[in-house]
């Protein structure tokens, strides 16, 4: 089995430059008919997976929908409804199951989503700042006269000058290896089937992953699941400080919340000591497992963060079955990094855009966000959630295995607060160029 790679948008299966810089627009369509205009537009300059590695001007674009962005450029309503019911709600309406409660309510989020009027986006990277605006221009520059489309958004992510995230952690070490993308799985890496995260192929069920309507809107597309959150990085650092008196210091206590030190190297391979070495080589970073090595969380810790979203082996023989809720995750910061050493906010807003690549956001995104990263049962944590995204309003406290007896952290604050959030569709070219031909759509701008 290969994936048809010149179909498929380069940001599912290819990996980003380092370091790099990248934006996303986010627009409102009042016609359907500018709407298209501009997708054609656009057209020659979307990336493909079969590109992305030597793009001539060293810069990407993919583009994305919202389910009323599909219906306003004129996909036919019911064909629109057929999709996955998160992607046809939106993710402001699933917010009690997700978890999106207190400061987390959509009435508290700062970006657009397809409640309130996103129904395009445009996700841009460059190799650097000036690349990056290029590409920036083009896109404007498809909307240029178009009065039925308006941008609502617009967003500068990338990597910081630290290349660390906020939190301070080493991010983007470890993801599936999806089957038919070519190349070879390196030590540890999940091989996967590619219809976990690209309609028309075999998922982990044994099933084709598809949706309703045309094979042409949907083979080779996928969905993505967008998470703005602001990082409270004061707060972690008080944290951290106030809990840093046990041997290790603040430095233990962030490497057993993350399950990694704070420059990647897992607490799997090198559980008393932070080793950098074992980072820099990527045949090693990645090849640990837990259900024999480490069953009972002494190295990594049951609840930690890395060991929630990737069980790897360590629910085998259980009643989850963690290959069948893989994400492929994409996550660039946003906002200025907070002073070294600062324990108290600049009134700067800092944080990270997930982009969580899956093929059935209920079955992957959303019940990971639920079931793993927000409750504790699946590992014997009762209602205890992730020590770094988790929520705080059911459990507050986080324990680990040490000696000589077990450290319980209590107190844990809100470190991460979610601003934005929505299910969209990235569909492959020929979706893309066939949308570019629909009629009808939402009509004329004085449009309902």
């Amino acid at each position: 089995m290969t994936l048809d790679l010149a179909e498929i948008q380069g940001t599912v299966l290819r990996n980003r430059p380092m370091p790099y810089f990248g934006a996303y627009l986010l627009f409102r369509i009042d016609d359907g008919e500018a709407a298209r205009q501009g997708l054609a537009r656009l057209l020659p300059q979307v990336t493909s997976a079969r590109d992305w590695e030597a793009p001539a001007d060293q810069a990407w674009i993919n583009v994305v929908f919202t389910a009323e962005g599909l219906r306003r450029i004129g996909v036919p309503a019911d064909i629109v409804a057929g999709f996955p019911l998160p992607f046809v709600q939106g993710m402001a309406a699933r917010r009690v199951f997700l978890g999106d409660v207190g400061d987390s309510d959509p009435v508290n989020w700062d970006w657009p989503h397809g409640g309130n009027g996103f129904h395009l986006g445009l996700f841009l990277m460059g190799q650097s700042e000036e690349a990056r605006d290029a590409k920036l221009a083009i896109g404007h520059e498809a909307m240029r006269g178009l009065p039925g489309i308006r941008l609502l958004s617009h967003l500068d992510v990338g990597i910081p000058p630290t290349m660390r995230e906020h939190f301070g952690y080493v991010d983007g070490l470890s993801r599936p290896f999806i089957e038919g993308e070519g190349g070879e799985p390196q030590p540890g890496q999940d091989v996967t089937k590619a219809g976990e995260f690209v309609l028309g192929y075999e998922n982990e069920l044994g099933r084709i992953a598809s949706a309703p309507g045309p094979e042409i809107l949907w083979r080779n597309g996928t969905f993505i699941s967008i998470r703005k959150i602001r990082q409270n990085v004061a707060a972690f650092r008080r944290f951290l400080r106030d809990n840093g008196d046990a041997p290790g210091g603040e430095e233990m206590v962030a490497a057993k919340m993350m399950g990694r030190w704070r420059s990647g190297c897992p607490l799997a391979l090198s559980p008393d000591h932070d080793d950098p070495d074992i980072v820099a080589d990527p045949l090693r970073r990645n090849a640990f497992r837990y259900r024999e090595d480490d069953p009972d969380g002494r190295k990594t810790p049951v609840g930690s963060h890395i060991r929630r979203i990737n069980p790897r082996d360590a629910l085998d023989g259980t009643i989850s079955d963690a290959r069948t809720h893989r994400l492929l995750r994409r996550g660039s910061a946003y906002g200025p990094v907070l002073p070294e050493g600062s324990l108290e906010e600049d009134g700067e807003d800092r944080g990270i855009v997930l982009a969580l690549i899956n093929a059935d956001p209920a079955r992957q995104f959303e019940f990971v966000q639920s079931q793993w990263i927000n409750d504790g049962d699946f590992v014997g944590e009762g209602s205890r959630s992730d020590p770094i995204i988790g929520r705080r309003d059911l459990t507050d406290d986080y324990s680990y295995p040490a000696r000589p007896v077990r450290r319980r952290l209590k107190g844990l604050a809100d470190f991460t607060v979610v601003r934005g959030g929505e299910h969209v569709f990235l569909p492959s070219l020929s979706a893309l160029r066939w949308m570019t031909e629909l009629p009808g759509g939402i009509g004329k701008p004085d449009a309902t």
